[in-house]
């Protein structure tokens, strides 16, 4: 009797340690998964308001390169700036928000849309354009001057050259534009640095007519 026993209890414990083994996986499994990170919201300049249907080529052709920016200002991180701290000059990005593209890129969009209006738009060194518009773009940041309170500012700067066989300077300005936040948020931000831009847009073209018209 003794030697039949005997080996039911050596094996005793490996049979202990594959039950503790099965427990432990079925408790695994019954553990939820974590949750996804969540994505960042992502934001653009909305539609473009609706161009009149007339006047599409009322004005010279104009070749527009993509917009330039500093390296801060080209990938799609949404930039603040706490100037209520004194921090201005250090531009932070919003971890949960972001551009669907580039300043840069939002920005020779818009343009291209809004130019488009009044006279036809061909890209640079197409060899059909009358000037040619180089855009920068310096700031393009939503400013907290308090907790609560914050503005979008867009600042860019245009030059007009002639045609490429002579590069002469027509003209050149900087536009800088303001516009009050609704919410001191990335939302709020959003919406106001799109009524920003347009404005700019606007300011921007409204140059173009007046250096467009022949002297008196």
């Amino acid at each position: 009797m003794n030697q039949t026993a005997a080996p039911s209890r050596a094996f005793a414990p490996a049979w202990a340690w594959v039950l503790a083994l099965a427990a432990a996986l079925l408790a695994a499994c019954s553990t939820p998964l974590p949750d996804k990170p969540a994505r960042p919201a992502s934001y653009d300049l909305g539609l473009p308001a609706a161009a009149a249907a007339s006047g599409a080529a009322s004005q010279p052709p104009l070749a527009l390169p993509a917009v330039t920016a500093p390296a801060a200002l080209d990938s799609p991180a949404m930039l603040y700036r706490l100037a209520y701290k004194n921090e201005a000059d250090q531009p932070r990005p919003y971890a949960r928000a972001r551009w669907s593209m580039s300043p840069p890129e939002l920005l020779t969009q818009r343009l291209r849309e809004t130019l488009a209006a009044s006279r036809p738009v061909v890209g640079a060194g197409e060899g059909l354009a009358a000037a040619e518009l180089r855009v920068h773009l310096d700031d393009f940041s939503q400013v907290f001057e308090a907790e609560n309170r914050s503005h979008a500012r867009i600042q860019i700067r245009a030059t007009l050259i002639a045609p490429r066989a002579s590069q002469r300077l027509l003209g050149q300005r900087t536009f800088t534009v303001q516009r009050p936040a609704p919410t001191p948020d990335a939302a709020g931000g959003a919406k106001a640095m799109r009524e920003a831009a347009d404005a700019a847009i606007a300011d921007l073209a409204a140059w173009l007519d007046r250096l467009s018209r022949p002297a008196p």
